[in-house]
């Protein structure tokens, strides 16, 4: 209840109205194939129609927006990566300022590559992050600036490579819910960035080939991940910890407040069954350094500082 109540206080959304439905016109644009991305700022029902191209949900004119693929599919011409991501859900600079979206919905999609919500830093440049970090009220900075309560209803990742889901820093108030995971990914399935929190990661399924563990909690709090399914292949489950000086970013957030519970674990290392794993860790990254100086956060101490987690009634077959 603890980390439920602390996520609520922060899921108040930004008071934009609801965003209206999308024109016969505005539905066709989205549904032609193209190379440029379609800035979606309307609400879109699909009935199974296929979008080929990518989806841009952008700043606080698009709060409120909704996409329910009716079982379609969205991919792009290319491949999705980081800076191409298949949907993008970011602020936009303004000045000294980021606008953001709120209360946007994506729903009974398949997405081929990757969805990525993203914050301060959106579109790829680190130096506003950087900055950030360097003062001591980095994490409200970085909520402030970042998209809020975005929710994913039985979306169908198909991996490609990348990370299929990416929650970057700031971000508060997500939730995936009914959703699965295929495909591959080289690194994690799920990535909650540093100082984002209260998601709701809940009854999804995992059956997705990864070249990490499937969920990390990198310095991300008060998430309640409950009631999933992994299915391993010898991999690591959900790991929490604090990725000190990675990029020279200080992490202020630790990855605490976090509850992990009632999820199933199938194809564990019979060796080493690292279903979840309380500070996996603690400042051994050769990267630590980078943020050295300032006396807070990770500058201050590599540790990944993670307390207050609740891990019960998870369960491997």
């Amino acid at each position: 209840m603890f980390g439920l109540l602390a996520a609520l206080a922060v899921q108040v959304a930004d008071p934009f109205p609801a965003a209206r439905a999308c024109t016969a016109a505005e539905i066709r644009d989205l549904t032609t194939p193209s190379d440029r991305p379609y800035r979606l700022m309307c609400r879109a029902q699909l009935a199974g129609a296929a979008v080929r191209r990518r989806v841009l949900i952008e700043g606080p004119e698009a709060s409120g927006v909704e996409l329910d693929c009716g079982g379609g599919r969205i991919e792009q011409p290319g491949t999705a990566g980081p800076r191409n991501p298949t949907v993008a859900i970011w602020s936009r600079r303004d000045g000294d300022d980021w606008r953001r979206p709120a209360a946007v919905g994506l729903s009974n999609c398949t997405v081929v590559g990757n969805i990525r919500i993203w914050g301060m830093g959106a579109g790829g440049s680190m130096r506003d992050l950087l900055v950030s970090s360097r003062t001591a009220d980095h994490t409200r900075a970085a909520q402030a600036a970042a998209p809020q309560n975005v929710t994913l209803d039985r979306i169908r990742f198909e991996a490609t490579g990348t990370i299929p889901f990416y929650v970057g820093p700031g971000v508060s108030g997500t939730q995936l819910v009914g959703s699965t995971f295929t495909g591959r990914s080289t690194s994690t399935a799920v990535y909650l960035d540093a100082e984002s929190r209260g998601a709701d990661i809940r009854d999804n399924r995992f059956n997705i080939r990864t070249g990490r563990e499937q969920i990390a909690v990198d310095g991300s709090a008060y998430n309640q991940i409950t009631d999933n399914r992994f299915a391993l292949a010898g991999r690591g489950g959900v790991f929490l910890y604090r990725n000190c000086g990675e990029d020279g970013v200080i992490r202020h957030q630790t990855p605490s407040y976090n509850q992990i519970t009632g999820n199933i674990f199938t194809g564990a290392n019979w060796l080493r069954p690292q279903t979840v794993v309380v500070g996996s860790r603690e400042g051994r990254r050769p990267y630590c350094a980078a943020d050295a100086g300032y006396p807070f956060g990770s500058s201050a101490d590599d540790g990944d500082g993670a307390t207050h987690n609740r891990v019960a009634d998870n369960r491997t077959e």
